[in-house]
């Protein structure tokens, strides 16, 4: 994944350049990923751990599916192609929630979040995750209320403010 090729933007989310992910992650350029929650029929969050192998916060939990968008793509593409190599899903419709800033605590990624409803069964990609379960809201909540060390420093600001939308 050293190749994947990343588009970098200024601080509007203008594309001015396109490098290489290590390269961006190394100097800490901005640059855009896509995170989607996807909550069941009974209001549940699907959380993923993320693989010990990944380069960056291994082990720990993560919204139900996320990644990089590309070089050549957008936001929208990026999210279906996430769930699809994460979840092995198809997501009939993806509700754009809200948009991040790139920020140094969220690693210079501007990040479009975006929610669906399924109630699974997943076919989680071995690479990328070592298992998921699902949570209740007030659950998450809790953890989060409690900086819980086992979240993703990034899953916790999205739900932050997630819960300031009432959505």
């Amino acid at each position: 994944m050293n190749n994947e090729l990343l588009s970098v933007v200024d601080e509007n989310d203008r594309i001015i350049d396109t490098r290489p992910r290590h390269i961006i992650h190394s100097i800490g350029l901005r640059h855009r990923a896509v995170h989607i929650l996807v909550f069941n029929e009974q209001g549940q969050l699907f959380l993923q751990k993320r693989s010990m192998k990944k380069d960056l916060n291994g082990g720990l939990w993560d919204t139900s599916a996320a990644g990089h968008v590309d070089a050549g793509e957008d936001y929208d593409i990026t999210a279906i192609r996430e769930i699809e190599e994460e979840l092995g899903i198809s997501a009939h419709t993806l509700e754009p929630l809200f948009k991040l800033p790139a920020t140094a605590d969220i690693g210079m990624e501007f990040i479009q979040v975006y929610r669906c409803i399924h109630n699974g069964p997943f076919n989680l990609a071995p690479d990328e995750i070592d298992d998921g379960d699902w949570f209740s809201v007030d659950e998450i909540s809790g953890r989060i209320s409690a900086d819980d060390q086992r979240l993703t420093k990034t899953f916790k600001t999205i739900w932050r403010e997630f819960e300031t939308l009432a959505i």
